[in-house]
């Protein structure tokens, strides 16, 4: 799973859709509805002018926040700390663009309880992998989104996130949090990541589903009129030139599932922004399309029932015990 354990108590969706979880290849029993919210679309009104974060305000500039970017900071503020709304005040300012709503970021960060003063979470700073989020509050809880949303890249920001906007009246009890408490999110906005692959074209193989790409990077998928194969087949669409794909490791990526017996997309992150999750939690012929590849690069990979979801289907994603599927896979990043 991803490098640390309160990454995903800090979405509001699962790391990756349950239509592609399966430990060893086993499948799942549910499915995500491909009708997931488009922050694209909300970034498509939102320029870098019109973005607007919230204030800052007496309790965000309370809290006293010293080292340099991209390195684990010192924070000091008071135990008790509250707010009525979120607060924001920016510490280190950066100078690239502004993280408007879709974007995905590579990012350092350390949550605190404003309440208790504990350090409930941390993760990407200098020496380990940056963590991957992207600015949407469809996907994340919204105190840590207003973290980043706006934010130029290269800067580090001090949110006191109201606790309506983190985990509200229940708290999180695996983490020590509280119901009712506020919390203090340092941030840093290291960089933007891409959101579709950048690798550079490779000629397709025939037999092939034939993939078209939309200027975002979204795809769409033909399905052959031929009988699917019976084994895992795969071709790689664009190489990147990132690191390569390590069994285990938490990738983030775009993907589209399609069902070749009908040609209907039963899955995908388009439309919700990249997913992070690991190599080891995805069904055994996702994995086999990851694992050894590029960042950067673009995969199509034809995976029969042995490989997906056995005899049992998944009946939530429409998935027949005897379907064949086809996912088309940009490798975004790895951690």
């Amino acid at each position: 799973m991803p490098r640390l354990s309160a990454f995903a108590a800090l979405a509001l969706v699962p790391a990756v859709a349950v239509a592609l979880a399966g430990c060893s290849g086993s499948p799942s029993t549910s499915a995500t509805s491909t009708s997931t919210p488009n922050p694209s679309s909300t970034a498509a009104a939102e320029t870098q002018s019109s973005c607007a974060a919230p204030s800052a305000g007496t309790a965000s500039k309370s809290v006293k926040v010293t080292g340099k970017l991209d390195a684990a900071p010192t924070v000091k503020f008071d135990k008790g700390l509250s707010v009525t709304s979120t607060q924001r005040s920016t510490v280190i300012e950066g100078s690239g663009e502004k993280a408007l709503t879709g974007t995905l970021l590579d990012v350092a960060f350390t949550i605190y309880d404003a309440e208790t003063g504990k350090k409930i979470s941390t993760a990407g700073y200098s020496g380990s992998a940056a963590t991957q989020f992207t600015v949407s509050k469809d996907l994340y809880l919204a105190g840590l989104v207003d973290g980043m949303h706006c934010a130029q890249v290269g800067s580090r920001t001090v949110t006191v996130a109201d606790s309506a906007d983190m985990f509200g009246t229940t708290g999180n009890e695996s983490l020590g949090v509280a119901a009712g408490d506020d919390m203090v999110i340092v941030m840093d906005i290291l960089s933007k990541v891409p959101t579709k692959a950048t690798g550079t074209t490779v000629a397709p193989k025939s037999g092939f589903p034939a993939v078209k790409l939309a200027a975002d990077g979204k795809p769409t998928v033909t399905i052959p009129k031929t009988t699917a194969p019976k084994s895992l087949k795969l071709e790689v669409l664009k190489k990147g030139d990132g690191a390569t794909v390590k069994s285990g490791a938490t990738v983030t990526v775009q993907y589209q599932g399609t069902l070749w017996r009908t040609g209907e997309v039963f899955d995908q992150s388009w439309g919700s922004g990249p997913t992070s999750f690991s190599t080891d939690k995805v069904v055994a012929g996702f994995k086999k399309a990851i694992v050894g590849q590029t960042i950067g690069s673009q995969v199509v990979v034809i995976v029969p029932p042995s490989e997906g979801y056995g005899s049992a289907g998944n009946t939530t994603a429409g998935i027949k015990g005897t379907d064949t599927l086809v996912f088309v896979v940009d490798i975004l990043a790895q951690g």
